[in-house]
């Protein structure tokens, strides 16, 4: 008979014989559960295998692989939202997952951290590559690494309330130029009539330090250096220590102008966000802006560590993650920006012009400039009382004395309420024989009660009431001997010590003799000390002042000081912020 295949797995042949109807039924099952059995297995194979390539980068079995990450206030809710999603999917390195918690601090608290030693971070995320190159300038930071990406931006902007936006389009154009003009102290008839610029404070915040190399930029291409300084010195006082504080008082009504300050976009949408009720709007500098880059740094030294950090640094660049920043009011590296950032809200959908970013050595120069302006300042002003100051000055209905006083009243507001100030008077015998100067005020800070009321106030009234001696002399060398006698056995290590002389003359005018030029000039020369400098300011006006340009010269360079002589009276105004700017170099502002 024949034979014929039966089962391809059991390997043999049988005769052909009619098989009972039962034991056709149980082949007919093992047809069907055999290659069912198969694949069971091969599936289980499967299973495994994808068991041992999902696990060697899920591994858990040596434990866990902390990376402590720290970012600033307003980046690390995204930052832990990213992180959280991260650790869920059991990331590891050398078979330990990674668990990534994300903290925040400010970056300069970081910053000041990092320069002691103890910074207690393996990944940081600064708010700006400003706050990195500021700190690497330093000694302390000269070792810091070099940022190795960005995860995000947020340009920087100008601020007002949304209610007041309207308001302020007829009295600022928004530019780093219009900061400057509405906020020169100097220019008392400019933008500042109407809008009060608050400053976001540099030395704590980036986008404070971004605003004010922005301005310093602008105003530099313009020529406009004592405006600056001027801007500069008015914004010291309206200083707000972070964003949020800033962007709720631009809302809160207070007198009659405009509030405008700055923060970056990001802050504004946050802002917005939290308070629906006292919305602000940005206001896009039309030179263009610089942008907080949150630049990541890695801190961490062991080798796995840094493998963790890099691999979440990767995970900060997938789509998920840069759609959970633009959630929050950030734009990608590039620029891109969410729904969070709509026209509607207030945004431009671009990102505005970028500058060309600032090097570690204009952000070093900035920061020191900010910092010596901001010195305390303890200030005697001798003040010119001798005869001639009772002319008059031509054009205006003011003698000498009234157009000079008025200007030295209007000096006074360049000046924080800590700053130290006081006001000699002098001519020819003003205190008694033979003594030509006379102690109006006393030096000391001018929110301290004098008499009853406030060293401020108290030397308004002395220079509205001060006349001149209708026969007085101007005995100037007797008085800046015992002046500058008194300011250097005073002086303030925490302030810059000044001797401001304001005179109508051409120097020293006394008939009863007294300290001689030559005296005088080898006497400051002996004394003065560049540790403990002392400098003196010297602005003469009217038409003898030119006669005694040489010898004013000479004793203002012997303290590292400077002579101004004004064509006009108006013009001492100016020569009251080159004196201020000086204070930036000082003592060395000749080389």
């Amino acid at each position: 008979m024949g034979r014929h295949r039966t089962d391809e797995f059991d390997g043999g042949y049988q005769a052909q014989e009619p098989a009972p109807r039962r034991r056709s039924a149980a082949r007919g099952r093992g047809r069907v559960l055999v290659p069912l059995a198969g694949a069971v297995a091969l599936a289980v194979l499967l299973g495994v295998a994808a068991f041992v390539i999902f696990n060697r980068d899920h591994d858990c079995s040596a434990g866990k692989l902390a990376l402590r990450v720290v970012a600033t206030p307003d980046i690390q809710p995204a930052l832990s939202k990213v992180a959280g999603t991260y650790n869920k999917a059991l990331h590891s390195i050398d078979s330990r997952c990674v668990e990534v918690t994300v903290t925040k601090e400010a970056a300069a608290r970081t910053a000041n951290a990092l320069g002691a030693g103890k910074a207690a971070a393996d990944l940081w995320v600064a708010d700006s590559s400003l706050a990195v190159a500021r700190l690497r300038s330093e000694p302390a930071g000269a070792a810091l690494p070099e940022p190795s990406g960005s995860a995000a931006v947020s340009p920087v902007v100008l601020v007002t309330a949304k209610a007041s936006a309207e308001k302020l389009a007829g009295s600022l154009q928004p530019s780093w130029a219009g900061m400057i003009a509405a906020a020169n102290v100097a220019n008392p008839d400019g933008p500042g009539k109407k809008v009060r610029v608050l400053a976001l404070d540099p030395q704590k915040n980036s986008a404070g330090m971004a605003a004010l190399i922005a301005a310093a930029g602008s105003a530099k291409k313009a020529g406009q250096d004592k405006a600056l300084v001027g801007a500069l010195k008015e914004l010291s006082g309206q200083i707000v220590a972070d964003p949020g504080a800033l962007l709720a008082s631009l809302t809160v009504k207070s007198g009659s102008k405009v509030p405008v300050g700055v923060a970056s976009e990001q802050n504004v949408y946050s802002h917005n966000a939290k308070k629906p009720d006292a919305q602000v709007v940005p206001l896009y500098p039309a030179e263009g802006t610089y942008s907080l880059d949150y630049p990541m740094l890695v801190l961490s030294k062991d080798a796995e560590v840094r493998k963790a950090a890099a691999a979440f640094q990767k995970e900060l660049t997938t789509e998920s993650a840069r759609r959970t920043l633009r959630d929050q009011g950030f734009r990608t590296p590039d620029g891109k920006g969410g729904d969070a950032l709509a026209k509607d809200k207030g945004f431009v959908s671009t990102a505005p012009r970028a500058l060309a970013p600032p090097d570690a050595k204009t952000v070093a120069s900035m920061a020191q400039t900010w910092s010596r302006l901001n010195l305390g300042s303890r200030l005697l002003t001798l003040l010119d009382v001798s005869g001639t100051m009772a002319l008059p000055v031509p054009g205006t209905n003011l003698t000498r004395m009234q157009a000079i006083s008025r200007i030295a009243t209007e000096g006074l507001g360049l000046f924080p309420a800590d700053s130290e100030i006081g006001v000699w008077a002098f001519s020819t015998h003003l205190d008694g024989q033979g003594k030509d100067w006379r102690e109006m005020v006393s030096v000391g800070p001018l929110s301290q009660t004098v008499d009853g009321r406030l060293r401020k106030e108290a030397l308004a009234a002395q220079f509205a009431t001060v006349q001149a001696k209708a026969t007085g002399d101007t005995g100037l060398n007797d008085t800046l001997k015992a002046a500058y006698t008194e300011m250097t056995k005073s002086y303030a290590e925490d302030k810059i010590n000044t001797i401001v002389i304001l005179t109508d003359g051409a120097g020293n005018d006394d008939p009863d003799g007294g300290v001689g030029n030559a005296e005088l000039l080898s006497y400051l020369k002996k004394t003065y000390n560049p540790k403990r400098p002392v400098s003196i300011l010297l602005i003469a006006f009217g038409p003898d002042a030119p006669k005694g340009k040489k010898q004013m010269d000479a004793l203002a360079k012997a303290t590292g000081g400077e002579a101004y002589v004004a064509e006009n009276i108006l013009q001492v105004r100016d020569f009251f912020l080159q004196g201020m700017e000086r204070r930036l170099c000082a003592p060395k502002c000749d080389g």
